[in-house]
């Protein structure tokens, strides 16, 4: 089970015991906000993309809705979501539970600036009814983060 193994690989930074799984689905970005008690916007939703032949991970906020220009512009590519068949296959986590944490194949994951707003943010772990609460220093690191971008719109500030 995939919530195991994200337990198995927080268990390194003793943040495993942290991990928070609800009687309710916190699949989506509306139904994590709910289950938590938190605007959908502090969600940290987990996005799978093509990019070549491998994929990429990105975590963006959960108002943010990925801009193809800007995407383009960072990842020399458009925007190609892998299926729910692919997403399983190169992470090991089922859509609605997908995190940066204990994935099956090492792939580069990315965090997109419209976290940076919140001192934290809540992804899942591994399962449709998880989710953990970390700072966005905690996310980079525990998910081995490759750097921050600026691909997302519709949240900023006005």
């Amino acid at each position: 089970m995939a919530i195991e193994q994200v337990k198995t690989y927080l268990k390194r930074w003793n943040k495993e015991m942290d991990i928070q799984e609800f009687e309710q689905s916190s699949a989506t970005v509306l139904e994590a906000a709910s289950a938590l008690g938190v605007k959908p916007e502090r969600i940290a939703k987990t996005l799978s993309f093509r990019k070549g032949e491998n994929a990429v991970l990105l975590v963006a906020a959960g108002d943010g809705k990925v801009d193809n220009k800007k995407f383009r512009a960072v990842f020399g590519e458009k925007p190609r979501m892998l299926t729910a068949e692919e997403v399983l296959d190169k992470t090991g986590h089922a859509v609605g539970g997908v995190c940066p944490f204990g994935l099956k194949e090492d792939l580069d994951v990315y965090l997109d600036q419209s976290l940076k707003r919140f001192s934290s943010v809540f992804p899942a772990c591994g399962s449709s009814n998880s989710a953990i609460e970390l700072t966005n220093e905690e996310l980079y690191l525990l998910g081995n983060a490759k750097g921050w971008v600026d691909v997302c719109k519709g949240w900023e500030l006005e």
